[in-house]
């Protein structure tokens, strides 16, 4: 292990430890959730670090005493062997972990090939995140949404977040990080007469939230639009030009919303989005420029592009990605995700530990 990164990450445990104990950082709730979250990460790494220099201290007494009292050779050797266990525990934290990991998160959930069918499967994707989050004690927000004929969904963006600071880092992305792709679903649709499974499609992006300190946006790169607000089948849901829709010039993304009934709430929703958006594609050039190891997220609805398949008529669900299958799709479409979550976290997990990168995201 490097004992200078060792050293450099304990030395930030303190100089946080040190900000955190000043009453003065509680007057700026954005700096002093960002340095709670930073200092949490590190709480793992510190007493795992403590429990093996205990354990090295331990070891030399037990030996020492060992040299004039062979009865203390028993405890010397069980010290002696629960070193490596306590070595590997902090060798794996200080291999650098995913720098979003305690961030929130936006989803974004797109209805694809499958017409109604796909939008209907959307809306049971949102259910289940929501769910999931709910599980976790986190907040769920819809930013914004458009809904189907049928009451599912054709495009919708929802923001989870954690309660507080999360504990030892782990915020909602380092759970659902793995996510984004496209999820495809077999079943037989309500509007099948004749009883025969159909397969559709929707995608799902997730991206880390933001913050306005993550990135600097220049108010003259972006073009913002009003319009009139329009709901199913084109019923207008206001009668004044509230929804907002605003395109980033340089990069071409193009964010709008328009659930809310101010403009400038519709605002502050869409630029949530560009700015979670933006940082997105800030990490995949970085990542794209140091080397191959990430993908980008699949970001269209094409059944052959699956990450996932829910199939309803064996109530099985499978991540194509590792090989997982469980035949609980009626839990997991519940927010009972651990199950698969777990699985892909290993996986990571073993991938980082194996060759320095992380399982690749879609």
């Amino acid at each position: 292990m490097s004992s200078e990164r060792l050293a450099a990450l304990l030395d930030e445990y303190a100089e946080l430890e040190k900000r955190l104990a000043d009453p003065a950082i509680h007057a700026d709730q954005g700096t002093a959730r960002r340095v709670g979250r930073r200092y949490a990460e590190l709480v793992p790494l510190h007493k795992a670090a403590g429990e093996l220099e205990q354990a090295r201290a331990d070891l030399a007494a037990a030996r020492e005493l060992a040299a004039e009292d062979p009865t203390f050779a028993a405890e010397a050797d069980a010290i002696a062997d629960s070193l490596p266990a306590l070595e590997e525990k902090l060798a794996e934290l200080l291999i650098p972990r995913d720098p979003h990991d305690a961030k929130d998160v936006i989803v974004e959930i797109k209805a694809g090939e499958g017409g109604e069918e796909s939008a209907l499967f959307a809306g049971d994707l949102l259910r289940m995140y929501t769910r999931y989050a709910e599980r976790h004690g986190w907040v769920t927000e819809v930013i914004d949404a458009q809904d189907s004929d049928l009451g599912g969904i054709k495009d919708v963006s929802l923001a989870i977040k954690t309660k507080g600071v999360p504990e030892g880092g782990n915020g909602v992305w380092s759970r659902l990080k793995w996510e984004g792709g496209v999820h495809r679903v077999q079943r037989v649709p309500v509007t099948e007469s004749q009883g025969r499974i159909h397969t559709s499609a929707a995608g799902v992006l997730v991206l880390p939230e933001a913050e306005e300190v993550d990135l600097t946006i220049d108010p003259n790169d972006l073009r913002i639009d009003v319009f009139r607000s329009s709901g199913p089948g084109g019923q207008s849901v206001n009668t004044t030009d509230s929804a907002v829709r605003i395109t980033h010039v340089p990069t071409g993304i193009v964010v709008s919303c328009q659930n809310e009934k101010s403009q400038l709430q519709n605002r502050e929703q869409a630029m949530r989005i560009l700015r979670a958006r933006l940082l997105a594609a800030a990490q995949e050039q970085a990542d794209a420029a140091a080397s191959d190891a990430r993908k980008a997220q699949v970001r269209t609805v094409d059944r052959s592009e699956r990450i996932r398949t829910y199939n309803f008529p064996q109530n099985r669900i499978t991540d194509h990605r590792i090989g997982y299958t469980a035949y609980n799709l009626d839990l997991a479409l519940a927010g009972e995700l651990d199950g698969v979550l777990d699985a892909l976290a290993e996986a990571d997990r073993a991938a980082r530990l194996a060759g320095g990168t992380e399982l690749t995201r879609r």
